[in-house]
Formats: C-alpha cells, structure tokens, sequence
C-alpha cells in the first residue's frame, strides 16, 4: 500500500511536468496553430500543409500526454480517499499509483529528449561481425528485437536492405522505423553488442561469443536542407530479390549509390555506399537511398557538433560508435548494458523487444548528449 509521501510525491513531479513543459503555452500556441488549417486555401500547398499538420501533431503529443499524467493522478487520489473511506482496497490504490508512476517516468523520458534531431524516425543497420553462422544468427536476433520493440511503440517498420546468411541469419539488414521520437529512443542502441552462448551451431557444444554492430542514424524529412553534390554521386543497379530469396526480379530495380565527400569529422575524402532493395521498381529505391544517404550525412553533421561540444564538457563519459555497449549472456540469464550498468534476468524478454529499461538508464545519464 502507498504513502501519503508517496501519493504528494507523485503529484509534486506532475506539477514540475507542467512547468517545464510549459504545458499552459502549449494548449495556447496548438489553438492558434489548427485555426491555420481553417483556411480555404490551406490545402492547396500541398507540402506547407503536411508540414503543419506535423507541427500540430508535435506539439499534440505534449498536450496529450500531460493530459494523461494529469487524469491518471487524479484517479489515483480518488481511489486514496475512497480507500480511506472503506470503498476502495489496497489493490485498487497501488494499480493506480502504478499506472501514474509509469506515465510520470515515460513522460520526465521523452522532456529529456530535447535536441533537434530526437524527434524524427531512425534507419537502423545490423551487421554481423566475423564469426560466421553464430554471428549471422545473432544479427537476425537482434533485428526480431528491434521489430518485436516498434511492434511494442506502434511504430512503422521497413526493410530497405536485407542480405541473407550464408546458412542461417543474416549479414546485414537496414530498416526504416517511422515514428516520433524514434531516433530520440533508439540512439541508445548505436554500438557493438555482444552474444555469449552454447551455440546451436557447434557440434561439441562449445559456449562461443560473437559480435554484431548496430548503426542508428535519424531519418530526415523534408523540414531538413541537406546538400549533396550531384558530381559526386554514382549509381549501380542489379537484380533484388526479397528475404528468403523468393521472388526475384527479372529486372535490375536494386540500386547501389556511391557518394564522395569531404567526411567533416574527420577532414578526408570519405565514401558512403547505399544500397536500397526495397521498392520493385528502380525509381522508388533510388528515391529511398538518396533519403539515407541525406540521414547519413545528418548524422555526421551531428556527430561533427557533439565532437566540438565535447571539448567543452571533457569532464563527461564519452560514448563512441563502435564500442562495446551490452553482453547479452544466455546461458547465466543475464543481459548487461556496459555504459550504465543496469541489468536484468530477463533474458528471453530483451528478445523479445523489451529493452524500454536499457533506453531509460541510458537516457537518464546521457539523454542530454
């Protein structure tokens, strides 16, 4: 059974919810920003309307969801005074505050994700490392808990690229996840994670590890001027075929784009390779790749600034791509997050796409990052 500390602790955080979100504001600006839409001619610039229809949709979720805290509270101080009273039990009052608390938590979670680039979707590539079958095997792990999570978010999820192990998993696969905040959530993943287990695919029986890299990148949209220079741009095409190899085109609708640039993180000549499978025709997937190829050079745009804020604030733990993030170890139950140390037993969970635990610890220590 909660406190009474507890029921004026819950409510003093909804009342710091409401400030810092300047919820008040906000109800104000999202009148003032659907009575734009009554305009007769609103629809008639097809691309300023879908662009406010989203900056009504942003400021929506805000309102909505304080909305949320502010009802389940509320609910939760009914059912205090009823038990008080003798109309409720202990197990109604603590359903209740159990339900707050969560929508407090995830709420203060997504007030944490601040920066520009958080609100938009993410492209997330899995690769396998070396290792063969085992290492294929835990790349298409990885990415049935990165579809079974969007499942869980209700966002969309699309495979642009998908390449086959040679006898079971994957090589690599890159998806599309369509959704708000993703890219806010799904940074926390960016990195090497590690596999240690009794392999199926040993005869002796023998506990292996191996490694697979996860690259999370944000999705742009239109609201985002990323120049690319055409000079640099070179294209080839080649027969795709979907997962499982089935259906394979009688023509080259698969693209590869080839971009040269001036990297500006690290001052060379760099190169990106795109390759893009998923539309059935060659137009739709040249169209996607250049998208990617757009979130790419975002992200190292970004990650050029994080770099430049960094040498400001060297005091604070640094996360690079390409460092081991989280084990994950089978047969001793045990999933582990190396950056925040947070951990659980719950293995085939984490599986299964529950890892909303891991985003919140990275989150709460390196959110503002």
């Amino acid at each position: 059974m909660i406190t009474t500390e507890q029921l004026k602790a819950v409510s003093e955080r909804e009342d710091a919810l409401r400030r810092y979100l300047d919820v008040d504001n906000k109800i104000i600006q999202l009148e003032e920003e659907e009575m734009r839409t009554h305009a007769e001619n609103f629809w008639e610039d097809q691309k300023s309307a879908e662009a406010q229809m989203k900056k009504i949709r942003e400021i929506k979720v805000w309102v909505e969801g304080y909305n949320e805290v502010h009802s389940a509270i509320g609910e939760l101080e009914l059912a205090f005074d009823f038990y008080k009273e003798g109309v409720a039990d202990e197990n109604e009052v603590d359903a209740a505050y159990a339900k707050a608390l969560q929508l407090v938590e995830d709420l203060e979670m997504r007030n944490m994700l601040r920066r520009e680039e958080d609100k938009f979707g993410a492209v997330i590539k899995v690769v396998a490392g070396a290792g063969g079958t085992e290492a294929q095997d835990w790349a298409d792990m990885l990415f049935r808990m990165y579809q079974r999570w969007c499942e869980r978010q209700n966002y969309k999820c699309e495979i642009t690229n998908f390449q086959e192990g040679d006898e079971a998993g994957i090589k690599t696969v890159t998806m599309q996840v369509d959704g708000d905040m993703a890219y806010g959530y799904l940074k926390s993943e960016n990195g090497v994670h590690r596999l240690v287990r009794v392999s199926p695919f040993n005869a002796q029986g023998k506990r292996m590890t191996s490694f697979t890299s996860v690259f999370v990148v944000p999705l742009v949209d239109d609201t985002i001027e990323i120049e690319v220079n055409p000079a640099n741009l070179s294209w080839d095409t080649f027969r795709s075929s979907g997962a499982g190899g089935q259906n394979v085109n009688k023509v080259e609708t698969g693209v590869r784009l080839h971009y040269k640039f001036k990297n500006p993180v690290t001052g060379e000549m760099d190169e990106i390779v795109i390759e893009n499978t998923e539309s059935r025709s060659q137009f739709g997937n040249k169209d996607n790749a250049m998208r990617l190829l757009k979130s790419q050079l975002y992200e190292l745009e970004l990650e050029k600034r994080r770099a430049e804020t960094a040498k400001v604030e060297a005091g604070k733990k640094k996360i690079e791509w390409g460092s081991q993030i989280r084990s994950y170890v089978f047969d001793d139950r045990r999933v582990k997050d190396h950056r925040t140390n947070y951990q659980t037993s719950n293995v085939g969970a984490v599986m299964d796409g529950d890892i909303d635990a891991f985003i919140k610890a990275y989150l709460m220590e390196f959110g503002g990052e």
